[in-house]
């Protein structure tokens, strides 16, 4: 028996393969393979059309079951794992009226702030446990205010995720996790905010039905099924954002467990059973993948735009066809503090730890006559690790201290400078595993299809690959103060 787990990403769709006996991939694919394009009409603004998620998703599976080991016939569940806090919104015939305002677009920030002051701080913070910000509902209403022909047709709205499953399936569902993710869920009632869905202007029948994140939100529809040949009937039985869902792959499921990604954006997300609330909305609290009635897990999320895309971005601009491998090995002959170079890596849209500045990326400190691209790739690394520093020490004003961090090997991870970099400035030490995305979606719908009792079940057994321990602390506690100050002058 076979679960097949898609991961709706930023850069690419990837898709994989899970023996559901053993709980090893059996096979990984993704498409494309270039990062996918990121539209960008106006400063600030970022678009990616879900046709273009539905085309690639299609890709990736076709290209799975062509995998050796992977008979079509064998699988019984299907997981998703998506991009957070996208809009995407269709109509009755579940045509998409428009491209999905993806995470990192900032046009919605003070629509946020605004709806933030309107409802009271008191209520955000005590119901929302967020402030609307920058995030879905926000987006929506930039729709409502700006796209008044687009609004109007609105027949539901959804993440991602809810999209790929439509798709897949023809049903419309999605959770109180996707809803707290997009600031529609009130937590002191345990459902949809109206008096949020009240401010906004919003009709409640533009929301889906709602379910558990472990439920089968539908099932493959024959149609879809012939052209990705896959039997029909199979359930969709899993969705979740990347974050929540990242933490799932790293079994981060209770109170005090700590996970980090560093992928396009960098995440350190924690579970907690308190109700957590940062006054500046710097950090974000969600319902995680196992919420329910009489079991509060919550997700807190630190969220850096300015990660993996910055390290792309140099990389891309350095003018040299070096891999990432090649290009981390490089860094490494470069030394700690890259003689002074400093990057600050905030330039993909508005930072929530930033109070939703957009102070953009910069190079700092460069000296013509010593640095090179050795100095330029470390600089980066580093800078972006000192950026989740900044935000481990917002965690930590919110009680939130972490004894040890899980990774898993992939991303920035894979590089000896930015794990070291990372561990040193934060002084806490990581565990990598081998988890992925899509993998993580495949044993999560193994859960939703019934095929495993419960979570311990599915994610029972999972060791670290390695444990990185600090080791240079003294000398990354000096670099971090003089990356901050430069940070300081920019913050103004």
């Amino acid at each position: 028996m076979l679960l097949l787990g898609i991961d709706i990403g930023t850069s690419f769709i990837k898709a994989s393969a899970v023996d559901a006996r053993t709980r090893e991939c059996v096979a990984s694919t993704r498409f494309p393979e270039t990062e996918n394009p990121i539209t960008s009409l106006q400063p600030g603004w970022a678009e990616q059309s879900p046709d273009m998620w539905w085309a690639h998703t299609q890709q990736a599976i076709q290209k799975l079951i062509r995998e050796p080991g992977v008979d079509p016939s064998r699988i019984a569940a299907i997981g998703i794992s998506y991009q957070m806090h996208g809009l995407v919104v269709i109509d009755r015939n579940q045509q998409v009226l428009r491209d999905s305002i993806i995470w990192c677009d900032s046009r919605a920030v003070e629509i946020g702030q605004e709806a933030f002051r309107a409802l009271g701080e008191a209520h955000c913070n005590s119901c929302l446990l967020n402030s609307p910000g920058n995030f879905t509902a926000s987006k929506l209403a930039w729709v409502k205010q700006n796209e008044p022909d687009v609004f109007e047709k609105i027949y539901r709205i959804m993440l991602p995720g809810d999209f790929i499953a439509m798709k897949l399936t023809g049903e419309v569902t999605t959770s109180p996790s996707a809803l707290s993710e997009g600031i529609f869920y009130d937590f002191s009632k345990e459902g949809l905010s109206e008096p949020l869905m009240d401010y906004f202007g919003f009709d409640s029948g533009q929301i889906p039905v709602v379910q558990e994140v472990f439920s089968v939100h539908g099932k493959l529809q024959s149609s879809v099924a012939g052209d990705l040949s896959l039997p029909p009937g199979i359930p969709v039985s899993y969705k979740a954002g990347d974050q929540p869902n990242n933490a799932l792959s790293l079994n981060v499921l209770e109170p005090g467990e700590v996970a980090a990604t560093a992928g396009t954006s960098g995440v350190i997300y924690t579970v907690t059973d308190q109700l957590v609330t940062d006054p500046l909305s710097r950090v974000n609290t969600f319902a995680h993948v196992n919420h329910g009635p009489g079991h509060r897990r919550l997700g807190v999320l630190l969220c850096i735009n300015g990660t993996g895309i910055m390290n792309s971005w140099i990389k891309r601009v350095s003018g040299d066809p070096l891999d990432y491998d090649a290009m981390n090995r490089l860094a490494l002959a470069a030394p700690p503090g890259s003689e002074g170079l400093k990057v600050i890596p905030f330039g993909n849209g508005a930072e929530r730890m930033l109070e939703n500045r957009r102070i953009g990326a910069h190079l700092h400190g460069i000296d013509l006559n010593l640095h090179v691209k050795a100095h330029l790739f470390r600089a980066t690394q580093e800078g972006i690790a000192f950026a989740f520093r900044y935000g481990l020490d917002i965690m930590r004003e919110n009680q939130i201290d972490p004894k040890v961090i899980r990774a898993g090997m992939a991303n920035l991870f894979l590089s000896e400078v930015f794990t070291q970099s990372f561990v040193n400035a934060t002084g806490v030490p990581v565990e990598l595993y081998s988890n992925d995305g899509s993998v993580g979606a495949a044993l999560g719908a193994g859960v939703g299809a019934g095929i495993y009792q419960d979570l311990k079940e599915a994610l029972g057994g999972m060791k670290p690959l390695k444990m990185v321990h600090p080791t240079d602390t003294v000398l990354y506690q000096e670099l971090y103060g003089e990356w901050k100050l430069v940070l300081d002058s920019f913050l103004g």
